[in-house]
């Protein structure tokens, strides 16, 4: 369904569950980010009012989510640690086109969106089938769900304002091809994207 091209190795999980706490903070902030990103497709495009509402949805839901993880992160005694950048969204980020006319620079806009919302699914799904802990599992699952609906919203904008202005397929391609590339660097840590 998500059309990823490379799948992450399962593996992963093993690391994930040496440091919970990283996972969790990580996931926090991926989170927080995912609503900003939401908002500044807002601030950019406040004439496009389908979109505004979707990203406001979004990004109310992302704001839930990022609570839901702070919470887990107090239940277990943890601290919220300071941000983590995210080295796997900025070596993605680099293939988007810039200074091209705004139709263009949205549809990449959605599609980056989307495919970070793809590998986040993903990374949830491995999550929810594979590690021990039970109250992560379910935890993982339900927000599984919840980024694959993020994943086609985004999409869903691209295909629909990339009628008529370029083959938005094509261009998705293009993004999964690239994105198999930059993961190949990425699943050695406890991170959701690293």
């Amino acid at each position: 369904m998500l059309g990823l091209k490379l799948e992450t190795d399962p593996n992963w999980v093993n690391i994930v569950e040496k440091n919970i706490s990283e996972i969790l903070t990580d996931h926090a902030w991926c989170e927080q980010k995912a609503a900003t990103n939401a908002i500044s497709l807002v601030i950019a495009f406040p004439e496009k009012s389908d979109l505004v509402e979707a990203m406001l949805s979004i990004a109310k839901e992302e704001l839930t989510h990022f609570e839901m993880v702070h919470q887990k992160i107090k239940e277990r005694g943890y601290e919220f640690g300071p941000e983590r950048k995210d080295h796997y969204v900025a070596d993605l980020y680099k293939f988007m086109r810039k200074g091209h006319i705004r139709r263009i620079s949205l549809i990449d806009r959605l599609l980056f969106a989307a495919i970070v919302e793809a590998r986040s699914c993903e990374r949830f799904r491995i999550l929810s089938e594979q590690i021990k802990d039970e109250d992560l599992k379910a935890f993982y699952k339900e927000l599984m769900i919840s980024e694959a609906n993020h994943y086609t919203v985004f999409l869903g904008f691209a295909r629909k304002y990339g009628e008529g202005v370029e083959d938005v397929n094509a261009r998705w391609q293009q993004w999964l091809e690239h994105e198999a590339e930059v993961v190949k660097n990425y699943g050695k840590s406890e991170t959701i994207h690293g």
